[in-house]
């Protein structure tokens, strides 16, 4: 045949589309060789009702319905007419039809497998029964364990294809239903995935058909042998898909045979969206259809024997959250017989067995610990054993050692919460594990060893008096100044985590140290973003835990507590005000914002122990003398004052106008829940204000620049919090982010222009006075001189600062002090051109700033850098045009031509003596020329230094450019 030399051909090999066609010709000659007929083998379906299934199950009788056409009679008798009708003539060309198209069933490309079922229904359909028999035994030796993926998934097709025509009978179910049921778990480990959701998808749709296909007497025992089969997959797939295709066949089999256990309740429970999610199948629809003990066991058994040991990393954690959230409907089942079986696969050599194992069987046992089911003796020393027997077989090292590590600790967390005994040899061992995996430069193993020692040395520890307390501590103290960096990482959670009669002896020694590994280390090679975020979250954490135990103590005396609480106000308030100004910068970015987030939320914790520690001495202190009522108030708030309120809100707003969205939220939403707390945060000032700009209403919108800033930027006209607002403001409108540039200089300009003039003008002077502040404060600090000489270019450019009368002068001169300073033997361009147009401006003022600034400006002409030079010649050439009075008329020309005609990006010497040309024309004393000029080589050069090229050091030009 033509037909099959073609198909075995290279072009078909190489298009699908082809191949399927080919398929569907092949078929049709088939068709035309065979008498078109409807066999009277043919099983014959009828519709039913949901109505009438229920009535059925409700009343357990058979009705009129199911007796008014018997299937059986039907489908099975035949007369001797029927049998000389099936003795009919087979073409020799439809054997190799039948095997082209079993060909197709087994092809790489889905169309031509559905291509090829479909046509092995049709020419089935004009076949004798003896005939059908043998294309379906053919069908079935596509689902051989050599076969691959495409085979089972073609032979689900076909089978699905033969049960919606009623070519599959009732008989021939035997042999159907066990391979469908390995079809729905296809699943075939291949490298780093798996392939054969195709599979089970096409498995499902062969059990959809089924339910539309036969009578509820005819699959009664088949829905028994089906249905956990179809929830197991509807609940623990992988794949979406896979399970809602299950869910439908469970759904479409409820409605048309009315046969499964529970059906309604749980197809409620299974819907197509509540299977969207698989965390949500896993915890929350599986253990609802778990309720019934039908569904109970083969829930277990998939979770046990297919799930904890999938490839998968993800689902394994999923599988083992989810194994016992079935625990409650039969601890002795999980408690005997689950146990029996992962205990010894702890120690598995696959890392995924090992891996789920380990982790089901700790969450095993917590879960049965809540639900007060007793473990064995036996069972508690096996389970007592598996991290000893994981330590002897170093399953730490080599592939899957970091996953292993995670997965101990949080298995020492499980039975430390399920106070399962432990020996005292054990203890040591456990705790030493934790502190290896506490050193370990992961952080997810790091979180999970902290979260495991919270939770074991109360357990184990809390009772013991022979030191071992004071050896813990001291030994995570000691690791604070390790100089591995992982090691103060970890160490800096633990302290947190540690129990209050662990810290108790050496309360002061702790806090100190804290606050010590809180701030940036001298020596850049120790320094890491990492340690000091935990530092800071220990610092908070153990304030808490110090505090914690007193403020509910009646027997305390303050003298026991004062001390505490004083060193929080003093040591550890500043330390956290101090991490506000951490803008450490690495490879990874601005790594200082993780500090800075944490130091906010330590703010906000410590400020709550503060006030509480307040109002508890207060109420103690309740007397009926009125005045003596005032003292006690006065000594209740003295912890938190004025000046500490304002240092807290200031920082807080520093940071909510700063440039980073994730900063701003979370500064925002930190201040509105101190504003609108439970227990009053007093000694706020200008609170009224802070709770109009801040309502309590609105929870979001807060990283938006258009939102915020309009807001914050309100506060700049008083005098507390104008300061710390302005000092990060400056930050967004200088930067290089061009739209929050935009929306905070819009804010900016929108509060300055008021109706009112004299108002106006004042605005203007205050900002002025606050920005020279800024100059002031963060002097040769370039993260906030940069941006802020920026923002007064661009102030400058829309003419701010002009008009403010006698102030005007007073500002220029500072901001010319400043320039002089923070510009004298710099080498960052963004400085250095922010520098020569403020300079430009400042030449417009009537004074002697003018010809100061004039002066500074000229000596930018023999620059050493070329693109300065030429910069500084522009600036001066406008600067010229724009004052009369710069240089006198008759040497104007002049000097525009020396201007507009030197290459100043050309040779220095020759810019140089250009220079003195125009400072001759302008009429500049000289000597301040060369005193310029030689303090400038020297900050470039050195003593005895010579400059050999002039184009070098260009890094900051290209920073400059954003790159």
């Amino acid at each position: 045949m033509d037909i099959l030399t073609l198909i075995k051909s290279d072009t078909a090999a190489r298009s699908p589309l082809l191949r399927k066609y080919l398929m569907k010709l092949n078929q049709r000659i088939a068709l035309t060789c065979l008498p078109h007929r409807s066999p009277t083998w043919r099983y014959v379906g009828k519709t039913t009702s949901l109505r009438e299934n229920m009535s059925v199950n409700a009343t357990g009788e058979n009705n009129e319905w199911s007796h008014g056409f018997d299937a059986d009679s039907y489908n099975s008798q035949k007369n001797p007419g029927n049998l000389q009708e099936e003795d009919i003539e087979v073409p020799e060309i439809l054997e190799e039809v039948i095997e082209v198209l079993l060909s197709g069933l087994r092809d790489t490309d889905t169309v031509v497998r559905w291509s090829a079922a479909k046509g092995i229904g049709r020419i089935t359909a004009r076949l004798t029964s003896a005939l059908s028999d043998e294309v379906l035994t053919s069908v079935l030796e596509l689902f051989s364990p050599g076969e691959g993926d495409g085979s089972w998934h073609g032979g689900c097709l076909a089978l699905a294809e033969l049960a919606r025509r009623g070519l599959l009978l009732p008989a021939s179910l035997v042999k159907v239903v066990p391979v469908i049921m390995k079809a729905l778990h296809y699943d075939i480990r291949r490298g780093p995935h798996s392939v054969g959701s195709h599979v089970r998808d096409a498995a499902a749709y062969v059990c959809w058909a089924f339910g539309r296909a036969y009578y509820h007497s005819d699959m009664k025992n088949i829905l028994e042998q089906l249905s956990p089969h179809l929830l197991t997959i509807a609940c623990y797939d992988r794949e979406v898909n896979c399970r809602r295709a299950a869910a439908a066949a469970f759904q479409e089999n409820v409605g048309r045979q009315g046969s499964y256990p529970h059906g309604i309740d749980i197809v409620n429970t299974a819907d197509y969206f509540a299977l969207s999610s698989r965390v949500n199948s896993y915890l929350h629809v599986a253990v609802c259809i778990a309720r019934f003990k039908e569904y109970l066991y083969p829930f277990v058994e998939e979770l046990l024997y297919n799930k904890i040991c999938h490839w998968d990393k993800g689902l394994r954690e999923l599988a083992a959250e989810a194994l016992p959230s079935l625990v409650k409907y039969d601890p002795g089942y999980f408690g005997d017989f689950v146990l029996e079986k992962l205990i010894p696969c702890t120690l598995s050599s696959d890392l995924c067995m090992r891996h789920g194992a380990t982790l089901a069987s700790g969450e095993i046992v917590l879960s049965l610990h809540k639900c007060n089911f007793m473990l064995s003796a036996d069972k508690r020393k096996s389970v007592a054993g598996i991290v000893p027997a994981i330590e002897k077989a170093r399953l730490y090292r080599g592939k899957g050692g970091e996953i292993m590590r995670s997965v101990v600790s949080r298995f020492i967390y499980c039975i430390s919460v399920a106070h399962v005994l432990l020996p005292e040899k054990l203890k040591g061992s456990m705790i030493d594990t934790l502190v290896e995996n506490l050193r370990h430069p992961n952080a997810r193993i790091q979180s999970s060893a902290v979260e495991a020692l919270k939770h074991f040395v109360p357990a184990y520890f809390i009772d013991t008096d022979d030191g071992g307390a004071l050896d813990i501590t001291s030994k995570y103290l000691k690791l604070l100044d390790d100089p591995n960096v992982a090691s103060r990482r970890g160490s800096a959670l633990a302290v947190g985590v540690l129990p209050y009669k662990f810290l108790a002896k050496r309360w002061k020694v702790v806090i100190l140290k804290l606050c010590n590994s809180c701030s940036i280390q001298d020596n850049s090679d120790d320094r890491d973003a990492e340690a000091r975020v935990n530092a800071v979250k220990g610092l908070v954490s153990v304030c808490e835990t110090l505090t914690g135990l007193r403020k509910d103590s009646v027997l305390c005396l303050v003298e026991e507590d004062t001390s505490l609480h004083l060193l929080l106000k003093n040591e550890v308030m500043q330390t956290l005000f101090k991490a506000l100004d951490d803008y450490a910068v690495d490879n990874r970015g601005d790594v200082g914002s993780w500090v800075r987030e944490a130091a906010m939320d330590g703010l906000e914790r410590c400020t709550y122990i503060l006030c509480e520690r307040g109002s508890i001495s207060f109420s103690r202190k309740t007397i009926d003398h009125a005045d003596r009522e005032v003292s006690h108030d006065k000594e209740a708030h003295s912890l938190f004052d004025v000046s500490l309120a304002t240092s807290l809100v200031g920082g807080i707003l520093k940071q909510a106008v700063e440039k980073m969205d994730k900063i701003r939220e979370v500064a925002a939403m930190i201040l509105q829940r101190i504003l609108y707390n439970e227990v009053p945060i007093p000694c706020i000032p200008c609170r009224e204000k802070l709770e109009e700009i801040v309502p309590r209403e609105v929870k979001s919108g807060w990283a938006v620049p258009t939102f915020s800033y309009p807001r914050f930027v309100q506060l700049l006209q008083f005098s507390c919090y104008s300061r710390y607002v302005l000092s990060g403001l400056v930050v967004a409108v200088g930067g290089l982010q061009d739209s929050l540039n935009k929306a905070s200089l819009a804010a900016l300009l929108e509060y300055l222009k008021v109706t009112d003039a004299e108002k106006s003008s004042f605005r203007e002077y205050k900002l002025a006075t606050e920005l020279l502040w800024v100059l002031q404060q963060y002097k040769k600090r370039d993260r906030v001189i940069r941006p802020t000489l920026k923002t007064i270019e661009i102030l400058l450019s829309k003419k701010v600062f002009m008009d403010m009368e006698g102030h005007t002068r007073d500002f220029c001169a500072g901001v010319l002090d400043s320039l002089v300073f923070e510009l004298k033997g710099t080498k960052d361009f963004t400085k250095l051109y922010s520098g020569i147009s403020i300079m430009g401006y400042l030449t417009s003022v009537l004074d002697e700033t003018n010809s100061a600034a004039f002066s500074q400006l000229f000596s930018f002409l023999g620059h050493r850098y070329p693109k300065i030079r030429k910069a500084s010649a522009d600036q001066v050439y406008l600067v010229i045009l724009q004052n009369e009075n710069a240089i006198e008329e008759e040497k104007l020309d002049e000097a525009l031509d020396i201007l507009s005609e030197t290459c100043w990006e050309g040779d220095l010497e020759e810019a140089k003596h250009q220079m003195l040309r125009l400072y001759k024309l302008a009429g500049l004393d000289l000597a301040t020329l060369v005193k310029t000029t030689n303090r400038r080589s020297d900050n470039y050069g050195g003593k005895g230094s010579s400059i050999t090229d002039e184009n070098a050091f260009y890094s900051s030009l290209v920073g400059s450019s954003g790159f």
